[in-house]
């Protein structure tokens, strides 16, 4: 039998196989509560035979939701994310759920506040001020993060996934770009990990003995002014200290280096078609002028991050989990040889829910997906979907589509 398909531990919980749904968002709820939409999306994935389904992208309070159609963790939703998990679980897999906290990626209308961050700055994107937190604001957050991974564990999820990457707000702590701090909590590495640390000791004290707890850390930022891979080793020997079950590597920085996470070319006419025009038209404006300035593609590749990968599976002892370029049963075969006792995919996931079973099945030996990222230009604004199974859309939207498959082939 391949190793995919072989059972595998992390922590107190086993999956059936070593293939996990990653938190790519959905942005598939509404006034950050789940609908039908996010259960039937996730309980297809389940059943398609995937060994963990991840939620995305849930905010560990209100002032870190980024997108209207993203979870925020309260009570009033447990009782739908119970019914969520239930679902997930008869299907055979296992539910996690991603936790976090946007820090300065968002604006004043979407989470209800001036967005807040390590430190005071502006975010281009909105454009919004940010403010940085204050000593109070930081050890109520911590609190925030315990108290989230509670309402997971009454929701029935058998695993958190802390999100420490990609430039939010633990990232934006870590990173020397986005923590210009003169306090305990800014200047060198040291007291930079300091709000990560206090976010995992509580983190592992709310989870217990019963939840699996993984972490998506930086391999790298992906810019000149951020960490660097030396940084993030040492950042990730810190998680390993906590007890954390598992570490998921990533790369990239939303702000900065956005296409280093998701590879290949950002579909710009998909992205600025769904915008609401009234309330982005400035948005629009600016990235039909230097959008490919302000997001410039980085060359896809299968398992584009493995060479990195491989480094933190020499300097660690903790499990670790592999993402990034997973299309083949060939390289997906590879990654789990070289010591990763599990990976994570998406967009194959979003290309055909029952992805995992037909290569078990030994129907397909790889993806159909041809890395257009039309899911992730409209995932935005509405629901990520795949533009196969869109009935109706502008040719100049197909014309792109075009394009950036065949740049991949």
């Amino acid at each position: 039998m391949s190793p995919i398909f072989t059972p595998c531990q992390i922590g107190p919980i086993e999956l059936r196989n070593r293939t996990i749904r990653s938190a790519a968002f959905e942005n598939m709820c509404k006034n950050n509560e789940p609908t039908e939409m996010l259960f039937d999306y996730h309980t297809a994935v389940a059943r398609g035979g995937i060994g963990m389904t991840t939620i995305a992208y849930a905010a560990v309070n209100r002032s870190g939701v980024s997108f209207n159609g993203q979870l925020y963790m309260r009570e009033e939703i447990v009782s739908a994310l119970k019914k969520l998990t239930d679902s997930i679980h008869q299907e055979g897999a296992k539910a996690a759920i991603q936790l976090g906290h946007c820090g300065n990626m968002t604006h004043w209308y979407t989470c209800g506040q001036i967005p807040v961050g390590a430190s005071t700055g502006v975010n281009i994107y909105s454009p919004t001020i940010v403010r940085a937190l204050k000593e109070k604001e930081i050890l109520a957050l911590v609190c925030d993060f315990g108290n989230a991974v509670k309402l997971a564990k009454q929701a029935g999820f058998d695993c958190v996934e802390i999100h420490a990457g990609h430039g939010y707000l633990i990232s934006q702590f870590l990173s020397p770009y986005t923590n210009k701090r003169k306090d305990k909590f800014g200047g060198s590495l040291e007291n930079r990990m300091l709000f990560m640390k206090m976010v995992m000791a509580e983190v592992m004290k709310a989870a217990g003995n019963e939840m699996a707890v993984v972490v998506k850390t930086n391999m790298y930022d992906g810019f000149e002014g951020g960490s660097p891979l030396n940084e993030c080793l040492e950042i990730a020997k810190e998680l390993e200290k906590t007890g954390v079950h598992a570490l998921v590597l990533t790369a990239g920085f939303v702000s900065k280096a956005p296409m280093e996470i998701l590879r290949g070319a950002m579909p710009l006419k998909t992205l600025t078609y769904y915008m609401d025009t009234l309330r982005f038209w400035w948005l629009k404006l600016g990235i039909s002028m230097i959008g490919r300035w302000m997001i410039p593609t980085v060359p896809y590749e299968e398992a584009y991050f493995l060479e990195p990968a491989k480094i933190f599976r020499k300097n660690l002892k903790i499990p670790l989990i592999y993402v990034g370029g997973m299309i083949s049963k060939s390289k997906m075969e590879e990654v789990l040889n070289e010591g990763f006792v599990a990976f994570q995919l998406a967009r194959p996931l979003i290309h055909d829910t029952d992805f995992i079973n037909k290569i078990k099945a030994g129907e397909i030996e790889r993806s159909a997906c041809k890395h257009s990222n039309y899911c992730i230009g409209r995932m935005y604004s509405i629901e990520m979907k795949c533009h196969h199974c869109v009935d109706k859309m502008p040719k100049k939207i197909k014309k792109e589509i075009e394009k950036n498959e065949v740049m991949w082939r």
